[in-house]
């Protein structure tokens, strides 16, 4: 993964961002969006970076703070189930990218995203279908963004206790389904992912 970001290394490219999200596919809560630029040197590569789907809970909590430590630059980013409505989920993924990238304190030279393409983006970019698995810089947003929207997913458990957030993150489970047309919906479902279990306006 290392080496397919420093394949991208020129005299002109020394600074490579890594853009992901977690949370394009659940019923309930944000789309979170990291954008993070990694140091390509030898001596500072973490081991075990890798597709956050890949990796444990407890590992990608690990290496999420091992991430920030070593991280050149890094813009972690939400979009709210609101704007998901409103926009759509890939408009509001790419919304979330923007202003990840366009966050970072350090520009980079060239930014690799995960299967998306951006307009209006003043930086050089490489849409890598599957990036995640191939991408160091990649990788390490995925976690980034995974871990961030876990841990708001548990806190907003705390509020909604009757829908288990904290099992499901979220995601379409059958329990979370169960629950969604036992209880209705609440203020964190996104109204058009969930029209086919629950009315509109419930």
């Amino acid at each position: 993964m290392f080496n397919f970001d420093l394949g991208f290394k020129t005299e002109n490219i020394n600074l490579i961002a890594g853009v992901d999200e977690a949370g394009r596919g659940p019923l309930a809560g944000p789309v979170c969006v990291a954008a993070v630029i990694m140091p390509l040197e030898q001596n500072k590569i973490i081991s075990g970076v890798n597709d956050s789907k890949k990796l444990t809970e407890k590992k990608r909590e690990a290496l999420f703070d091992e991430i920030i430590n070593t991280a050149l630059a890094y813009k972690i980013e939400l979009v709210s189930e609101k704007e998901i409505d409103r926009v759509n989920i890939l408009n509001a993924t790419k919304q979330g990218m923007k202003q990840a990238i366009c966050g970072l304190n350090t520009k980079p030279d060239l930014v690799l995203i995960d299967a998306v393409k951006l307009d209006g983006i003043n930086v050089p970019q490489e849409s890598i279908i599957k990036g995640d698995a191939k991408s160091y810089n990649i990788a390490a947003a995925s976690i980034l963004a995974k871990v961030t929207r876990d841990r708001l997913m548990l806190e907003l458990d705390k509020k909604y206790p009757e829908y288990n957030f904290k099992k499901h993150k979220g995601y379409g489970t059958k329990e979370h389904i169960e629950n969604l047309k036992k209880f209705g919906k609440c203020e964190i479902h996104r109204d058009s992912f969930i029209k086919n279990f629950v009315g509109g306006n419930e």
